[in-house]
């Protein structure tokens, strides 16, 4: 069965599946902010400089522009996918400490969305320029120059994130048809372990297939890692509001 980010129709086993479109690659997800231990304990397969304008992200190429943004606060910054790495399978991507800082990510709950700069060629030009001048600045001075809040230390900032409920749903896929999500949800009890799967109405021609809500990072993680069992293309956490 087959199913969103493409531009395609596509035929299931029960009937033609009209997909939902995107015009850009865009996960949201829980980053890793990469730290040498996590390379040292072949967590991470390759390393990344703290100062570096650089993610990890397995669905796309490298070299892509991407913009991460903290949903949180709406902050956002441009940066470039770096060489092929492993990585855990929950983390929809690896950044860099400067990345996590310029956006004030709470390390505690590092959720970001990810999403694919493809426009066009002049604004991906333009973006490109910026991020390289950027760059070359970051190279010229230490982490600890760089004009940024240092989440780690901030601990009334870090208290206040803690007071926002934790609550968060694992997106599966969005269907066009009722009976191909129902028989989505019917594969993943036949292949998997879990048992509880949620669909719900996006409208009259959106159906979403989901796990949760998770109250907790430990079950949202476990649920996670049994989903990825079945190596769906881009599965999604989304903030439960």
């Amino acid at each position: 069965m087959f199913f969103f980010n493409s531009c395609t129709i596509t035929t299931t086993g029960f009937k033609t599946e009209k997909i939902i479109n995107k015009s850009a690659f865009t996960n949201k997800g829980f980053a890793l902010i990469y730290q040498d231990k996590f390379y040292k304990n072949k967590i991470i397969s390759s390393k990344l400089e703290d100062r570096e304008l650089i993610i990890f992200q397995k669905n796309l190429k490298k070299g892509s522009v991407v913009k991460i943004t903290n949903n949180k606060n709406n902050k956002s910054i441009i940066a470039k996918v770096g060489k092929n790495a492993s990585y855990p399978l929950f983390n929809n991507s690896v950044i860099t400490k400067r990345i996590a800082n310029s956006i004030e990510l709470n390390s505690n709950e590092p959720y970001v969305e990810i999403t694919e700069i493809i426009n066009s060629s002049s604004f991906i030009a333009k973006k490109a320029k910026t991020f390289d001048e950027e760059k070359k600045v970051a190279d010229k001075a230490p982490v600890d120059s760089i004009s940024i809040n240092d989440l780690n230390s901030n601990e009334k900032k870090i208290k206040n994130f803690n007071k926002e409920k934790f609550s968060y749903i694992i997106k599966i896929a969005d269907f066009y048809f009722k009976d191909s999500a129902k028989l989505m949800i019917e594969r993943i009890k036949e292949e998997t372990t879990i048992k509880y799967i949620n669909l719900k109405s996006i409208s009259e021609t959106n159906y979403r297939v989901f796990l949760g809500p998770f109250n907790n990072l430990n079950s949202l993680k476990r649920s996670f890692n049994d989903i990825s069992l079945l190596e769906f293309e881009n599965i999604e956490i989304i903030k439960n509001d």
